[in-house]
């Protein structure tokens, strides 16, 4: 073999070895990247993403969660139309009454995209209740009592569901009943601000934010034991449903019959150090 052939050759190769590292292909530069992430990250992601709250895991109970997100979106729906808003006005409000509070629940949870705006069936769901609100909102209206029964089932399910997300990402116990109470009662918060008007959670007097409070601690609880190993899947969902049954309870009997947390303390007369009373 001649010399110069010898060199010839080893200047392609390296000219071909600086080309690829200046144009590496797509597919192998994510690749590079990706291997820098830290392997017990990926497998945390992962772990999240694949990972479903019980009552979620079961398809009765999506039915219910779906129906759930029907009338809370409905509801919402309703107080737009009282106000005489236009049709995209209460398309907006349906959605953000049902679906608001997991959407701020998800995005402090850095669970992004929230399932508000990427899971379709919950997204068409309550788009779905805006239009038909929009049409048979004089049968709603009159229909008070359901709607209640209704919206104190959403308020149950969305307590439970958003306080055992929150503990799956493995928020403390405190935490996940603050992410509970945003996922159940946030949506109406927004919808309240959103039309101007003073939000149920304070212009009801009856139990409307305590049940969902006692729900999620309950939830928490329940959380607890299954990372202790003392309740397996099955008692949790029996346990799950029954922290429902008693938040919708609750809020239905507070209704009923007029029952509401007492005010500040009625005084007449001040004390204070060297005044006079």
């Amino acid at each position: 073999m001649r010399p110069g052939l010898s060199t010839a050759r080893a200047h392609r190769a390296s000219a071909r070895r600086r080309a690829t590292r200046r144009h590496i292909p797509c597919g192998n530069w994510v690749s590079s990247v990706r291997s820098m992430v830290p392997v017990w990250e990926r497998i945390g992601r992962t772990t999240m993403q694949g990972t479903q709250v019980a009552l979620e895991s079961n398809t009765f109970f999506l039915i219910i969660e779906y129906i759930a997100i029907l009338c809370c979106g409905m509801v919402g729906g309703l107080s737009a139309i009282r106000k005489g808003y236009d049709l995209f006005a209460i398309l907006i409000t349906a959605w953000l009454t049902a679906l608001g509070g997991g959407i701020i629940r998800d995005v402090m949870l850095g669970a992004v995209p929230p399932v508000g705006i990427s899971d379709r069936g919950f997204v068409f769901t309550a788009l779905a209740s805006g239009i038909l609100v929009a049409v048979i909102h004089p049968e709603v209206d009159k229909l008070k009592w359901l709607m209640t029964t209704f919206d104190a089932i959403a308020v149950g399910m969305f307590a439970v569901n958003g306080t055992e997300k929150a503990m799956l990402y493995g928020t403390s116990g405190m935490t996940a009943v603050f992410m509970g109470m945003f996922t159940a009662l946030a949506g109406g918060l927004i919808r309240d601000m959103l039309i101007n008007e003073v939000p149920v959670v304070i212009r009801d007097k009856h139990w409307y934010a305590v049940p969902s409070a006692v729900g999620c601690v309950a939830t928490v609880f329940v959380c607890k034991g299954v990372q202790a190993g003392v309740i397996n899947q099955t008692a949790e969902i029996v346990i799950d449903v029954c922290v429902v049954v008693l938040v919708v309870a609750m809020r239905l009997l507070s209704v009923k019959f007029n029952l509401m947390l007492p005010g500040a303390v009625e005084r007449h007369h001040t004390y204070l150090p060297g005044g006079r009373r």
